[in-house]
């Protein structure tokens, strides 16, 4: 009877972990869903923003054959109830075929045609005058080309992202002092605020805009890197809400997951370019003058000649 007993409670000591390990999983599958249906709805209720410029039945079926794409990154600086400008304005050009990715950022400052304006301005200005819609519409004028999706950034957002990141590493290429913060070269932590007066400064730099677009792009792969990282799992949730509060694009949530399993090693091959030309004043006004060369240098580059 006692060897029975303690049969039993061999076989009660064995359940018990199965019974925890089942019950783990079942929890980890419930934070999955809720993860996955958070995502979902924020996406398609709060991120989406469709623009009347870009054909986006043509684009699902370029994403379902896995053909190259063309996505314009908009970096606004918006605050409070204003409606802001484009800070950043970077063309991401993907190739599945040769697994390759081209970060081609134009000078804000650049004088363009504004597309359904008839003026020259600077590109930048396009997004004050017609949101996203006339910005995606500059752009394809501008370089004669077919712009598949856009994605629009508040620049605030960033601040918020990091904090819930807690902090992001960079690694610092100009020494300087705002009166706030002290930036030394090499590796720097940032959170939130400090990461806002990092990408904000310019006077203090030699490169100018030029380098404040770099320092942005260091940002931007710092929380690539630290939001991928086992310990942010946990932060998920909240970093999908400040997504939500900051950013919209024209892509649905169907395209995302396709953009994630269809274009995933575009990140092996990597370039970075910053379209050149010269500055100017005309009528006391700064403008980047970009000549037709260096245009067609880029329309090479987009076509992979």
């Amino acid at each position: 009877m006692k060897r029975k007993n303690n049969k039993k409670s061999k076989k009660i000591w064995l359940k018990i972990p199965l019974l925890i390990i089942f019950l783990a999983a079942l929890g980890m599958g419930g934070y999955a869903y809720s993860i996955y249906h958070n995502a979902k709805s924020t996406v398609n209720k709060k991120i989406n923003e469709p623009v009347d410029t870009i054909d986006t039945a043509s684009t699902k079926k370029k994403m379902k054959a896995t053909e190259p794409l063309n996505i314009l990154l908009l970096g606004v600086d918006q605050r409070g109830n204003d409606k802001g400008r484009s800070d950043a304005l970077v063309l991401l050009s993907l190739d599945p075929k040769k697994d390759s990715m081209q970060l081609i950022s134009i000078p804000r400052d650049t004088r363009a045609m504004i597309a359904g304006k008839g003026i020259e301005d600077k590109i930048n200005h396009a997004y004050a005058y017609g949101g996203a819609d006339m910005a995606v519409a500059t752009v394809e004028s501008f370089l004669d080309i077919d712009l598949d999706y856009y994605v629009r950034m508040n620049m605030e957002g960033l601040e918020e992202l990091v904090d819930q990141l807690g902090t992001i590493e960079v690694d610092n290429e100009v020494e300087w002092n705002d009166g706030k913060y002290n930036f030394t070269k090499g590796p720097v932590a940032l959170d939130g605020d400090k990461t806002m007066h990092y990408v904000r400064m310019r006077k203090q730099d030699p490169a100018g805009d030029f380098g404040r677009t770099e320092r942005q792009r260091k940002v931007i792969e710092g929380i690539i890197d630290q939001g991928a990282s086992v310990g942010s799992v946990n932060k998920i949730n909240g970093m999908i809400d400040v997504l939500g509060n900051n950013m919209a694009t024209n892509m649905d949530f169907n395209d995302m997951k396709d953009l994630l399993f269809g274009y995933k090693n575009v990140r092996k091959n990597v370039v970075s370019y910053m379209m050149e030309g010269s500055g100017t004043n005309i009528d006391g006004i700064y403008y980047y003058l970009v000549p037709e060369e260096e245009v067609s240098k880029v329309q090479g580059m987009i076509a992979g000649a």
